[in-house]
């Protein structure tokens, strides 16, 4: 499967800080990458240097467009080194110059949709799809087999890395990690009932029916639909609270969590929440400023919590993460949040600011970067970096999801945004009031600011959706 590196991004902006930003992020992304034996990776970066199932499956997939080597790699050797039993290293390190799979936490599963948008990306290789869908059977086969030992229905956290929620108090006495196949006894909190780890069996049983449809099998796809289903069912029955409009993680008594925290957004990555959880969810917490929506906006822990804590090393228990920012993209997108988007990717910008130092964390009433995260000043995070790229891509240039086309033209500055992809080029040029987007050179289309033209890969206008209060959808005009 191995594929010449055939992309590329160039962008250009009167903007200077952006512009600066997006260089600098380049610039750093690069030192990102690392051989694993013969294999071209991109790792987490920032004193981070193995590839993390939370982080790297979405952040190869991102850094595709400039790198395709890197980000199949990043797909490819978590699912060659899937155990025999079904479990998938939660991180895969180079060490003594071997490649060395981890399977001491789960670290997250930012995995099936950027596994199976890189299929797209390489050009739909039956091979890859074949282990894909085999390589997440397997997967959702082993949580309901292991994750579930008090036989609720509900699949279960044992240690805060399986979730990559380090030194979250809300997680109080359990391990940092668990390698065994039994939960930890005697903890306080774990094993615990999970939105999490329920939502990694949702993504892979939604997933496995988006190969089954592209296999035309509409047997499996139907099969997979209903157990995804049982699967959202389950969390809006168990986890859900429709009085608070949340939904809360349960301890190993079954008693309910009452902790108000970020992962209902992670929820919404993974899409296993419906339109209305995710509606009262976001208007009711996320875009609350006594909550989540800080002058810095997504502290991991709403800052009117009691466990919230405003810790400046790695601690999921209160500062917004760039991982976050990085997540929150596909979660807005899925539940048509498109708008909020600028507004984050601006925060983001303006806390980063002109000396481009990525770091891990940000003071949610400051914006003030965190510079010291495990042993000494941090730099070269790869959320970050990635971040200032994918926020740029998604407000001013181009994005490729599976056989479509998105384009933000959200506008305020003159910018030109240009993404090679094999022999297909994808350009949008904005004066600051309106753009024009073009297929290997051909005008397709002409629109206002503050708009995402969704088209096909022939250039036709599919759908048009607001990304901006003053955005006019009906601004576009059709070129072919």
């Amino acid at each position: 499967m191995s594929v010449k590196n055939q992309t590329s991004v160039s962008f250009q902006t009167s903007d200077d800080l952006l512009q600066k930003l997006v260089d600098t992020a380049e610039e750093k992304s690069r030192e990102n990458l690392k051989r694993f034996e013969n294999r071209l990776v991109l790792i987490e970066g920032g004193g981070y240097e193995k590839i993390w199932l939370e982080t790297q499956p979405m952040g190869g997939e991102m850094y595709a467009k400039r790198n395709l080597e890197a980000g199949i790699n990043n797909q490819l050797l978590f699912m060659e080194n899937q155990r025999e039993d079904g479990r998938i290293p939660g991180s895969v390190a180079c060490e003594n110059g071997r490649i060395t799979p981890q399977f001491n936490k789960f670290q997250g599963f930012c995995f099936p949709s950027a596994a199976l948008n890189v299929y797209y990306l390489m050009g739909k290789d039956p091979g890859y799809l074949d282990l894909l869908y085999t390589t997440l059977e397997r997967f959702d086969s082993y949580l309901w087999r292991v994750r579930d030992s008090d036989g609720d229905g509900c699949l279960e956290t044992w240690c805060k890395y399986d979730t990559g929620e380090d030194h979250a108090l809300r997680y109080g006495d359990a391990p940092n990690d668990w390698s065994e196949e039994v939960p930890p006894e005697g903890c306080s909190v774990v094993p615990m009932a999970s939105m999490d780890i329920m939502s990694f069996s949702y993504a892979s049983r939604e997933t496995l029916a988006k190969i089954s449809r592209i296999r035309k099998d509409i047997r499996r796809e139907a099969f997979w639909k209903e157990k995804a289903a049982c699967v959202q069912d389950k969390i809006r029955s168990y986890l859900w609270d429709d009085a608070a409009g949340a939904c809360f993680d349960r301890d190993n008594n079954h008693r309910v969590l009452r902790t108000m925290t970020h992962n209902n957004l992670r929820a919404m990555y993974w899409n296993s929440f419906t339109q209305p959880m995710a509606d009262r969810f976001v208007k009711e917490h996320l875009l609350n400023p006594e909550e989540f929506w800080t002058h810095m906006p997504l502290p991991s822990v709403a800052v009117n919590d009691p466990l919230f804590r405003n810790v400046t090393t790695n601690d999921w228990s209160g500062q917004a993460e760039a991982l976050t920012y990085q997540r929150a993209i596909r979660a807005l997108e899925n539940y048509g949040y498109d708008s909020l988007i600028p507004e984050l990717g601006e925060k983001l910008f303006q806390a980063i600011g002109r000396d481009c130092v990525f770091v891990q964390q940000y003071d949610p009433f400051t914006a003030e970067p965190s510079l010291v995260c495990l042993e000494g000043e941090q730099d070269c995070y790869g959320p970050a970096l990635l971040s200032v790229l994918e926020y740029a891509a998604r407000m001013y240039g181009v994005h490729i999801e599976h056989d479509t086309v998105f384009w933000g033209t959200v506008g305020g500055h003159e910018s030109v945004y240009e993404q090679i992809w094999g022999d297909r080029s994808f350009k949008l040029v904005q004066n600051g009031n309106g753009a024009e987007g073009f297929m290997n050179g051909r005008k397709v289309f002409e629109a206002g600011p503050g708009i995402k033209v969704i088209t096909g890969l022939d250039g036709n206008v599919l759908e048009v959706k607001k990304m901006s209060k003053n955005g006019d959808v009906k601004s576009i005009r059709q070129w072919l």
